[in-house]
């Protein structure tokens, strides 16, 4: 199912050491604390374990268990080792259990923590979610999911989560697409004035130019041409000559047609050509990089320019677009700052969401996905099972084993944009040999 997560991670490059800091403000018992609230590491091993459930493909999950890792080392001697390659030593398995414990700590701590964001920016902004409403999107999403309740059965068992954990990251999702609609809820209002303003600034893109629909017939050499353009003097049909001498397969299957030409769309010597000539008129040849053409004009559409009235609409949905998205970037540049500062991490348990993380290294580019922006990456649930989990977004479970997908993968998502206002149609290429 279609995932939409509010905080996206975006791959950004950070110092090879991670600053863990001393996580004083952290009770023993806890992995974090995001403001008056705690993470605790009982919640963080539950979802360690569906991270590790989800990784292990519905096979025996391995839970990393540091420091030394021996019930992990352990599980992946059990493990058949590739055909042709040497047995790997217990020094290399504990390597690679800390390895994989380090990612999957990654993604479960980004999980946990975002999802205290939301939660904690839903309660500020008094936005509520009802059960009946958790419950209603549940079910739509169960059914659509999971034909039959044999395959949801299979599912929880090979995803490590229960019902209870699928309703939680249901009620983010809805506490995300409710948190988004009220912070661009002030941003649709677009006057006339403001529609009639851009029309007049954008005239050319609600305008078409003059096109020119052709018959034409493409030759290598000149001596062909001027042979074709007497066969067709002489009353030949265009579809006839051109399939006895164009070399342009393209126009030559069409009965020698080639619609819609406008002014940049051809090799310039044939375009000139082309909008010099009369209509009906059989003209050429006109040598270009391609051969020689013989042409006739069929049809000429003269220009036109949409009026404001008919491109209102458009406008207008572009201009709400255009705000609901400046507003959410204002929104969401503070909205990490300010969270960020409230979280503090445990030793060990240190991410780039911590004020005692890592310092962020080149920033994004203007335009490029940030992190904390909503998105609308597809995100399957822990196991990678072939049907996905019954809900939507919410900062995601960890998936183990699929880098690109860790908590809540995806890349940013643009406000919806509306439908491309009219302009200029991609110019053709000359026709080809």
């Amino acid at each position: 199912m279609t995932s939409r997560p509010f905080i996206a991670t975006a791959c950004l490059t950070v110092a090879a050491a991670i600053v863990a800091g001393c996580g004083a403000d952290v009770p023993s018992n806890s992995v974090a604390k995001v403001g008056g609230d705690t993470i605790t590491k009982a919640e963080f091993n539950k979802w360690l374990k569906t991270a590790a459930m989800g990784q292990s493909q519905g096979g025996q999950a391995v839970v990393p268990d540091p420091p030394n890792f021996t019930r992990c080392v352990e599980q992946h001697q059990k493990q058949p080792a590739q055909q042709g390659a040497p047995k790997p030593s217990p020094a290399q398995l504990k390597t690679q259990c800390k390895q994989e414990f380090d990612r999957l700590k990654g993604e479960v701590m980004q999980f946990l923590i975002q999802a205290q964001w939301v939660q904690q920016e839903a309660e500020q902004r008094d936005v509520e979610v009802s059960d009946a409403e958790v419950k209603k999107s549940f079910d739509d999403q169960k059914k659509q999911a999971f034909p039959s309740a044999k395959e949801y059965q299979q599912f929880l068992e090979t995803s490590g989560m229960n019902e209870q954990d699928i309703l939680f990251r249901v009620r983010l999702d809805t506490l995300q697409n409710k948190l988004t609609k009220k912070i661009t809820e002030d941003e649709t209002k677009v006057t006339d004035q403001d529609v009639e303003n851009y029309y007049n600034k954008n005239k050319k893109r609600f305008s078409q130019p003059e096109r020119r629909d052709l018959n034409v017939v493409l030759t290598k050499t000149k001596a062909k041409a001027e042979q074709a353009k007497r066969e067709l003097e002489k009353g030949g049909k265009f579809s006839a000559v051109a399939k006895k001498f164009s070399i342009d397969n393209a126009s030559k299957e069409q009965g020698g047609k080639l619609p819609d030409v406008t002014k940049g769309s051809q090799e310039k010597a044939f375009e000139t050509a082309v909008f010099k000539a009369e209509k009906g008129k059989v003209e050429g040849p006109v040598k270009t990089q391609f051969g020689y053409y013989v042409f006739e004009v069929t049809t000429i559409s003269k220009p036109t320019q949409q009026s404001l009235d008919k491109a209102k609409d458009t406008i207008k949905n572009l201009l709400r677009s255009q705000r609901q998205q400046k507003a959410l970037d204002g929104f969401i540049k503070k909205f990490q700052a300010d969270y960020k500062k409230k979280t503090a991490c445990a030793k060990g348990y240190v991410v780039q969401e911590c004020k005692n993380g890592p310092k962020q290294q080149n920033p994004p580019q203007q335009g490029a996905p940030q992190q904390g922006v909503p998105q609308g990456g597809q995100g399957a649930p822990p196991g990678g099972a072939p049907q996905q989990a019954p809900q939507q977004g919410a900062p995601q479970v960890p998936q183990g084993g699929a880098p690109q997908q860790v908590p809540p993968g995806g890349g940013a998502q643009q406000v919806p944009q509306p439908t491309p206002q009219p302009s200029d149609p991609a110019p053709q290429g000359p026709a080809s040999p």
